[in-house]
């Protein structure tokens, strides 16, 4: 009930300003109240509705909204807003991933730099396979790391943020059916800057890999590079 009243919303399927009545939902739906007022609870929690006694529920301009938020994010993923979406991740990436990188390369523990060799590793056996699903697991893995091995809270914040991109290059099939090994080798250039304390090089590697993942995406979308 949540995805289905969220996607309405973020779609626009379900416009800004307009008034929702919950006994209305629950009727048209089919849903009881107490499920309703929950789905609404989250929503109100993600800054997309606003809920006024007397009033109704009221959705919320897109300024106001979490917009980084997994669901949100998920949600526009899944609606006519994708390129829009995915551009806008695409850029977050570039600025965060690389620095995230640079840090690590100084701050990255044993068993961090192991999770990132490990995941290459993951990466590589996955993809001679062509299983995309086990290959996604370990991309975010790898990501996931990064940015947590960075030291920097608000960096490893945001993993859950570019999971929900890596997800939706595979679920929408913005993924070649057998990923590159360039792709893959460039990632195992930033494990290795990493685990020998090179910032520099490992912001640099780091940075290919984001461009890279940009380019093959705007093959399939039209979204420009960088």
């Amino acid at each position: 009930m949540l995805d289905r009243l969220g996607l309405a919303i973020v779609s626009g399927e379900t416009p800004e300003g307009e008034v929702l009545r919950i006994e209305q939902l629950e009727e048209s739906l089919g849903v009881s109240r107490t499920v309703m007022r929950e789905a609404i609870r989250v929503l109100e929690s993600m800054q997309v509705v606003a809920s006024r006694r007397r009033i109704g529920v009221t959705v919320l301009p897109r300024s106001q909204w979490n917009v980084f938020d997994p669901r949100i994010i998920r949600w526009r993923l899944d609606g006519p807003d994708r390129m829009a979406q995915l551009e806008s991740l695409s850029q977050l990436r570039c600025g965060l991933e690389p620095v995230a990188a640079s840090l690590a390369a100084t701050r990255c523990t044993p068993e961090q730099c192991g999770t990132l060799m490990s995941a290459v590793i993951g990466m590589s056996v996955t993809a001679k396979r062509g299983d995309l699903d086990a290959y996604l697991e370990h991309d975010t893995m790898f990501h996931r790391t990064i940015l947590e091995a960075s030291g920097n809270d608000m960096f490893s914040a945001l993993g859950q943020v570019v999971a929900e991109v890596l997800a939706g290059r595979t679920h929408h099939n913005l993924m070649p059916a057998e990923p590159e090994a360039a792709a893959i080798r460039m990632h195992a250039d930033v494990a290795e800057a990493i685990q020998l304390g090179q910032a520099r090089e490992a912001e640099t590697a780091m940075r290919a890999v984001v461009l890279e993942s940009i380019e093959a995406m705007s093959l399939n979308t039209g979204i420009e590079g960088a």
